[in-house]
């Protein structure tokens, strides 16, 4: 509800704003009539301008929504052992800054802008998700909403909804195998401020990956080109190296990647190691924003599936 007053106050300093430049215009002084109307007139319009887009970007933030799951996870030791490889690789990226998912890390410093703050929140059961169904998590994953209809920002901006449905419910079993650790972070985890609500509504933000109720299946485990794709497809890649791999473009929102073309002059083993150690063939460390260290927990036949499809894209 008080997100709303900023935009109504707006309103009110136009209108303020606007009858002033009518007292001016009304000025029988020359420097008052023009130069206090116009000023007068051109703070109003800016004013106004900024109340629009503060609520089409607040309508957008509340719209998004998708259907609720229907869902109870078996939790076999397959599903736990499937799901911490995910996990490890992938939602420790974001989720995990001390403790193994206990959260805490504020996203949005790594983002050039200060649009908001996006806080990973605890994945343990001293977080939000032990109040969850699988279902609601199941959802939040796939489509970046959660059980009380609002919209997770960061979640729906990441690739998480290509996860198979087999590996999502993996993922599921493996959170709730999990120990409470760590502290309970804030609900709702995303706050967007009012330049990121204005960005928003002027379309300079996206507003997430598109809802989805459609299965989502897997090509088999191998270290295969065709599974390599898979991987490549949900681990956000192309946020930052570009939606064909050959590095981003400027002004992109995600941090900039170069041209992942680089890795058909590297051996497999050189690829692990630069996984592993954060330093490519050449001596260069890569940056503290390349997530590295989850993608290096990926086993040897998912690097080598990763090292495959990327050895194998199309020349630039």
């Amino acid at each position: 509800m008080f997100e709303w007053l900023e935009p109504a106050a707006l309103i009110v300093i136009a209108g303020l704003l606007a009858c002033s430049g009518i007292r001016s215009w009304r000025s029988k002084k020359p420097i008052v009539k023009w130069g206090g109307a116009g000023l007068a007139a051109l703070a109003s319009v800016i004013a106004f301008s900024i109340s629009v887009l503060l609520t089409i970007g607040l309508f957008k933030l509340h719209a998004r929504s998708a259907p609720g799951v229907d869902l109870k996870i078996a939790g076999t030791a397959e599903q736990i052992r499937r799901g911490q490889t995910i996990a490890d690789s992938f939602c420790s990226g974001c989720h995990t800054r001390t403790d193994t998912l206990t959260g805490g890390g504020d996203l949005g410093k790594d983002i050039s802008l200060p649009i908001g703050s996006f806080i990973a929140a605890n994945l343990t059961p001293v977080g939000q998700l032990s109040r969850w169904s699988d279902g609601d998590i199941f959802r939040a994953i796939r489509n970046g909403v959660d059980p009380d209809g609002r919209w997770l920002v960061i979640m729906s901006y990441t690739n998480a909804g290509k996860l198979s449905d087999e590996d999502t419910k993996a993922v599921i079993a493996y959170l709730r195998s999990l120990p409470a650790l760590g502290e309970k972070t804030i609900n709702p985890a995303d706050r967007l401020t009012p330049l990121g609500i204005a960005m928003l509504g002027a379309g300079m933000l996206p507003t997430g990956k598109p809802v989805s109720t459609e299965h989502v299946t897997a090509p088999p485990e191998g270290p295969t080109s065709r599974y390599g794709e898979y991987l490549i497809s949900y681990q956000d890649c192309r946020e930052c190296h570009g939606k064909d791999l050959t590095g981003g473009k400027p002004g992109q929102l995600a941090p900039l990647g170069p041209d992942l073309n680089v890795v058909k002059g590297w051996k497999f083993q050189e690829f692990v190691a630069t996984m592993r150690t954060g330093v490519d063939p050449n001596g260069h460390t890569l940056g503290n924003q390349m997530p590295w260290q989850p993608i290096g927990r990926m086993e040897d036949d998912d690097l080598r599936a990763v090292y495959e499809y990327l050895t194998h894209l199309p020349a630039a």
